[in-house]
């Protein structure tokens, strides 16, 4: 894959696509919940966005008659966005016998509630990487106000079934 990253360090345009997304992250419906990337500074920083349609599956029962994104999907999809600027950097040795796992996660505040017709802005900023682990601090935005931050940890790790050498 060639790389998309051109210009100055920081891009104001499409940077990944839902196509090439899939091309990174093992995620797939109803649980990929990253549209597109759209600002990358490697390998410290990435924006993602998410379109909430009431077509969503977790809208039809959080909550009937009131639908808002669960606040652990608000997190999860700012840990898959921070996943792609960590496996953007992975060799491509690596992509296809390594998951990166979500391994905690510190100070979570959900300031607003996300729902139908919302676009999620996902700004994540790597804070300290060592190797296989590290911590990025991650915020969700709607309407330029933040709905959900968060510091999140992850564990590079083997992905389960493959054999070890």
């Amino acid at each position: 894959m060639g790389d998309p990253i051109t210009g100055p360090a920081i891009e104001h345009r499409i940077v990944y696509s839902i196509t090439e997304i899939m091309k990174f992250l093992p995620h797939r419906y109803p649980f990929l919940l990253v549209d597109r990337i759209v600002e990358m500074e490697p390998p410290n920083r990435i924006v993602g966005l998410k379109n909430l349609t009431m077509n969503e599956d977790f809208f039809q029962g959080h909550f009937p008659g009131a639908p808002v994104m669960p606040g652990v999907l608000i997190l999860e999809a700012m840990a898959q966005v921070g996943g792609i600027l960590l496996y953007r950097e992975m060799p491509d040795e690596l992509k296809s016998n390594k998951l990166i796992y979500f391994s905690g996660i510190e100070n979570a505040k959900f300031r607003r509630p996300v729902v139908p017709g919302d676009q999620l802005r996902i700004e994540v900023e790597m804070v300290h990487r060592r190797s296989n682990y590290g911590k990025m601090s991650a915020r969700a935005l709607v309407e330029g106000k933040v709905a959900a931050e968060a510091v999140e940890m992850f564990a590079i790790g083997d992905r389960p079934g493959q054999p070890r050498p």
